[in-house]
């Protein structure tokens, strides 16, 4: 195994570099680069290094490292942290999308993936509730839903306001608002499933290092040099999956890929008979007051709700408000009282997530239009997260052959005529 060592003085204010060879150890050498006054940075060579292990991060780092590559995960915070978009407990999964007919069937086999990790690991990962997706019938969320179920011959129902309200009476929506019920439907235990995906890697012989920021990388012919405050490691190949900090890493992505300050709020229903498991499928509800979005009680007390774009504040994760105030409760019990208000009870919990969003709200995974042996993923505008097992897929497919099986015309770069990032 090839290391280069950096070595640094340590005996000023301010590090210097001293000297830098390149040498051949044993892993197992207990003695490597020791000597008083100094610290040795070793640098290792890996097949691929992934750049955030979140979600789609974490399933990346167990994709390539199942394919027998030798894989790095770097990761600036815990695995799991409640600091990015992944963290909340629960992620809406459906196959009704009104997004676009295009995801469904990456849909079909994020379940299939989803479904293999579970028996790997053992533990419920996907939950199946049914899902409910509402609006006007001229609404994107109502019409781009039917519209899926029609192209990809999906089982659904149409149900109006009252057959929506008898089914599940957690429900109480206005006459002019219409549902399309999708049994599949249902949500990813976030935290759960990041876990698990380590886990599954570490079984696989990858290596993942949290609180371990990355400093900066570069590309070159021969590969790829990231450097970290513990020191520089080289690979072959990198997967950039880093979330709300992507624009840090590729300054090209700050006009593409924007993060945007969220809020999930907990409630105790007035009748919980209603908002249990079984009784009360996960939605998306698109309404004058904005687009609402929910999940039955599970993992911690109270029906759970937020709203996308839910104050419209454009920030920078490392200085965002990550506290919750009386104006991100307004905002979502606007929705919880004119919608479902049994479950309008006392707060239990609020929190703050993000959403990273792209200029159309679709993805963008591709590879690096100038640097090949770099794939990027980022700008899951909020409904990303039930795709981790399918885009890690993916995103293993990308860097190691360059292609992938899937159509991805949708998520590429070209959209955005970024031609330099």
């Amino acid at each position: 195994m090839t290391f280069a060592a950096v070595y640094w003085s340590v005996s000023g204010e301010k590090r210097r570099k001293h000297e830098t060879e390149t040498r051949t150890f044993r892993s197992s050498d207990p003695q490597i680069l020791q000597s008083r006054g100094t610290i040795a940075v070793v640098t290792t060579t890996y097949d691929a290094i992934v750049i955030g292990v979140g979600g789609m991060g974490s399933a990346t780092v167990y994709e390539l490292a199942r394919r027998g590559q030798r894989v790095l995960g770097l990761e600036r915070y815990d695995i799991p942290h409640d600091l990015g978009s992944s963290h909340g407990v629960t992620r809406i999964i459906r196959l009704a999308y009104w997004e676009d007919p295009a995801y469904v069937p990456l849909l079909r086999r994020a379940f299939e993936l989803w479904r293999e990790l579970e028996l790997r690991c053992g533990e419920r990962l996907l939950v199946v509730t049914g899902s409910i997706d509402a609006g006007r019938p001229d609404s994107r969320t109502f019409a781009g839903a039917l519209r899926s179920c029609a192209i990809h011959a999906l089982p659904h129902e149409v149900l109006d306001a009252a057959a929506l309200r008898r089914r599940f009476p957690g429900y109480q929506l206005p006459p002019d608002i219409a549902a399309v019920y999708q049994a599949d439907g249902g949500f990813v235990l976030s935290e759960r499933a990041i876990v698990n995906f380590v886990d599954a890697a570490h079984e696989c012989g990858a290596e993942i290092h949290a609180r371990e920021p990355v400093l900066d990388w570069d590309a070159s012919p021969d590969g790829v040099v990231v450097r970290t405050p513990v020191t520089t490691y080289r690979a072959a190949r990198l997967v950039l999956t880093a979330g709300s900090w992507s624009a840090s890493l590729v300054p090209a992505l700050r006009s593409v890929a924007r993060p945007e300050r969220q809020v999930m709020l907990w409630v105790q229903p007035r009748r919980p008979e209603h908002f249990k498991l079984g009784r009360f499928p996960v939605f998306n509800m698109e309404a004058p007051e904005g687009h609402f979005y929910g999940f039955p009680i599970f993992g911690i007390p109270g029906f759970k709700i937020g709203r996308y774009h839910h104050r419209r504040e454009l920030v920078d994760p490392e200085t965002m408000n990550r506290g919750c105030d009386p104006e991100d409760e307004a905002v979502l019990r606007e929705g919880i009282r004119k919608y479902f208000p049994d479950a309008d009870g006392p707060t239990l919990s609020m929190k703050t997530c993000l959403f990273t969003n792209s200029p159309d709200e679709h993805f963008i995974i591709d590879r690096h239009p100038t640097l090949p042996q770099v794939t990027i993923a980022a700008g899951f505008s909020g409904h990303g997260f039930k795709f981790c097992s399918v885009v890690g897929e993916i995103l293993a497919e990308l860097a190691l052959e360059g292609r992938s099986r899937w159509d991805l015309t949708l998520f590429r770069f070209s959209r955005f005529a970024i031609t330099d990032p």
